[in-house]
């Protein structure tokens, strides 16, 4: 007579112990190839936006759009206007933010979570932005507007705007970036967030739109001169956002910032 092998109850239970060990090791090295994989997608979609942008100027005389101008909340998103010449909605989103932050069918009605994806809706001004959604932020300084922007909480001088590619300096201009909404005017005395994702409703904050820790302590950053890189959330402060944009200003190392200055959820971040 044969005897039937098996396992018994305590090797069972050694061998799951072990798998259980072996998973809890390897779940954060995952975790980060995971993020790093997003980050590289990320950047590849930011890439893509670039050809956009380069397509829409030289076909414009080397100017970008008009957008937002006047005392009047009116004029074209971003995805408004490249949309005819991109054909996957997907190039609108960080890998890293793909859900919404509201609820579309409640925008008011709905907490908002910074971390997920911005969504258009009719109180935007027009049907046409009902239901695009994204996690990209595009500098609105970049635009061509013919006249100021001014609102409540902020004046955007149209002397300011860079308009067009062709200027000194692209390397260190950003076009698009990660961000928890669609645009923003930053200034150098923007005061950084109290908290990570802080959606500071100020006009004249506008820099915290950008200001969003999703990549490891930075954000991907598409520039002028349409190169694409991982920027630290600090740097953010020397980057030449708008023509008289002070780089060297109070949130910057040469404008004598200290490590206690920033907000506690910042403070163990690289300087620049």
């Amino acid at each position: 007579m044969f005897k039937r092998k098996a396992f018994t109850l305590i090797e069972l239970l050694v061998v799951i112990a072990i798998i259980a060990l072996l998973m809890a090791i390897l779940m954060p090295s995952l975790q980060r190839v995971r993020k790093q994989a997003m980050a590289v997608a990320c950047r590849s979609n930011l890439h893509q936006l670039s050809f956009l942008l380069a397509a829409y100027a030289d076909d414009n005389d080397g100017r970008f759009w008009r957008g937002w101008e006047g005392t009047a909340i009116t004029g074209l998103r971003w995805f408004e206007v490249l949309e005819p010449v991109y054909k996957d909605p997907k190039l609108r989103f960080c890998p890293m933010a793909v859900k919404p932050m509201w609820d579309p069918a409640n925008p008011r009605g709905t907490r908002r979570n910074p971390f997920g994806a911005w969504v258009g809706t009719t109180m935007w001004g027009g049907d046409q932005t009902a239901g695009r959604s994204g996690s990209y932020g595009v500098n609105a300084w970049i635009l061509n507007p013919k006249q100021d922007l001014t609102v409540i909480g902020g004046n955007f001088p149209a002397e300011d705007k860079w308009r067009t590619p062709n200027v000194r300096g692209a390397g260190n201009i950003p076009t698009f970036a990660d961000a928890w909404w669609v645009d923003g005017h930053p200034f150098d005395r923007n005061v950084p967030p109290a908290f990570d994702g802080q959606m500071n409703g100020s006009r004249s904050e506008e820099m915290n739109r950008f200001c969003l820790n999703r990549h490891n302590k930075g954000s991907n950053v598409l520039f002028l001169d349409w190169s694409v890189r991982k920027v630290g959330l600090k740097e953010l402060w020397t980057l030449k956002w708008h023509r008289r944009f002070n780089t060297a200003g109070e949130w910057t190392k040469a404008g004598l910032v200290q490590p206690e200055d920033w907000p506690e959820w910042m403070r163990s971040f690289k300087d620049y």
